[in-house]
């Protein structure tokens, strides 16, 4: 059931919000041992919200378009009432939150309700949610394989029919690399479009934050709300002209992501292959701003405790603490530059595709990725393809490819689609087009499978 069909059900009194609340929280507490995406089950303030819309709906009052809809948040988004761990231990005698982080507040508003925290990497610096304090994340559709981080929790439970919807943070990919891994979409909203309040921060320049969902009409349905405004497109999205980036983004691909590239620009009326130049140095750019961001923000904490932290994650953030002002500087410089490059490509094309991630999910026992004929570490490289386009800040949706009948077991693969600032529905027009074409969407996975 859709999002919408869900919520105009509850709406209408067929379903009881209470009901299906309860059942959510029950699968959640029966069916997440298997795959490690809840930090927090939210049940008392869940069911009691649940009540008092099932109230307000017997009463005739107007409730919101999500009425009902039950969603997850990754540990990062304040919540009234509980500590704020972004996924570490360092943050646990914090006070409670006193409100709920802004687009929690927004997604109340509009009906939904909370009623878990997700696992994820610690302080969000990371591509494979392997948390030291709260264990692995595994991906529903192999548990021994990663489900990619940071938002690897946001990212499962959708996966895993725990959720129709959840909210992470993308600074680097951490929501496009576990959606391509996991088989669900994420959205990667225009930078600064969406609030940023009540979200702990990792590098606060480069941080966004978007939802997670099993289709392109869920991810449409929830952005509505966080933007706030409507993503309707009136135009004809099979006449959009679309540039299929090559070079840095045609290298190391598996066979399926190279075909499903291929299937995408064979099914679009208006293509063209388009290279961006320095792409290796953009990458570079958004590492070092990323690591000097993230260690400045946790340089007095690390001084303090410094053993408290996972120590892969201690090391990095102290690694970019050290950083010289010279080297983030000319970060910076890279980072306007090809903020540009990306600008001048769309005065050329309406959308741009690139491949998600090089292949599907890593083995738990064996995190590495192919990249030019070498293993390599997953945990720093899965987000190849989408460090370079975070710098320029512009809409990304990652969108799962639809299983190829040549392949016996299929696993998840996915693609980007990136807009010009203030197009996501330009872009959400673009992929539900290709999603009835049949090239895009993957089946969640559920209790009986």
């Amino acid at each position: 059931m859709s999002i919408t069909s869900l919520a105009q059900s509850i709406q209408s009194g067929k379903v009881s919000a209470f009901q299906h609340c309860t059942d959510t929280i029950r699968n959640l507490k029966e069916r997440d041992a298997s795959y490690n995406c809840v930090t927090k089950v939210l049940e008392t303030r869940a069911l009691q919200t649940a009540k008092d819309l099932d109230a307000r709906i017997a009463r005739g009052d107007t409730v919101g378009p999500l009425a009902g809809v039950p969603f997850g948040v990754k540990d990062l988004f304040d919540l009234e009432g509980q500590v704020t761990t972004a996924g570490s231990v360092v943050l646990n005698n914090s006070p409670p939150a006193t409100r709920d982080a802004e687009v929690v507040q927004r997604l109340c508003a509009a009906g939904a309700i909370p009623v878990a925290s997700l696992n994820m990497d610690e302080f969000a610096y990371g591509f494979a949610t392997e948390n030291a304090h709260y264990g692995t994340t595994r991906n529903p559709h192999d548990t021994q394989r990663l489900a990619g981080g940071s938002s690897g929790g946001s990212a499962a439970a959708v996966a895993a029919n725990l959720l129709p919807f959840t909210l992470g943070s993308d600074t680097n990919g951490s929501i496009r690399v576990p959606a391509s891994l996991c088989g669900v979409w994420g959205l990667r909203p225009t930078q600064g479009l969406v609030p940023l309040a009540g979200v702990y921060p990792f590098a606060c320049s480069l941080d966004v934050i978007g939802p997670f969902a099993q289709n392109v009409a869920d991810i449409r349905s929830v952005s509505e709300v966080l933007i706030g405004q409507s993503l309707a497109y009136k135009g004809d999205a099979s006449a959009l002209s679309v540039g299929i980036l090559d070079g840095w983004f045609a290298q190391d691909l598996t066979s399926g992501v190279a075909a499903g590239m291929s299937a995408i620009q064979a099914a679009c009326q208006h293509t063209q292959t388009i290279t961006l130049p320095e792409v290796a140095r953009a990458r570079a750019a958004s590492f070092v701003i990323t690591a000097a961001e993230g260690g400045n923000l946790h340089l007095n904490r690390l001084k303090v405790e410094p053993m408290a932290y996972d120590p892969a994650t201690r090391d990095r953030l102290m690694a970019g603490a050290l950083l010289p002002s010279a080297a983030v500087i000319q970060a910076q410089r890279v980072r306007n530059w090809f903020r540009e490059i990306m600008h001048e490509a769309f005065r050329k094309v309406d959308i741009l595709v690139a491949p998600a991630t090089v292949g599907p999910a890593p083995r738990l026992d064996q995190p590495t990725i192919m990249v030019g004929g070498k293993a390599v570490s997953a945990r720093a490289n899965l987000g190849l393809f989408t460090q370079p386009l975070s710098l320029a800040g512009m809409p990304v949706l990652s969108a799962p490819l639809s299983p190829r009948n040549d392949v016996d077991i299929p696993l998840p693969l996915g693609v980007q689609f990136i807009a010009a600032p203030g197009k996501e529905n330009t872009l959400l027009a673009f992929a539900e087009m290709l999603e009835q074409k049949g090239l895009l969407g993957f089946p969640v996975v559920t209790a009986r499978n």
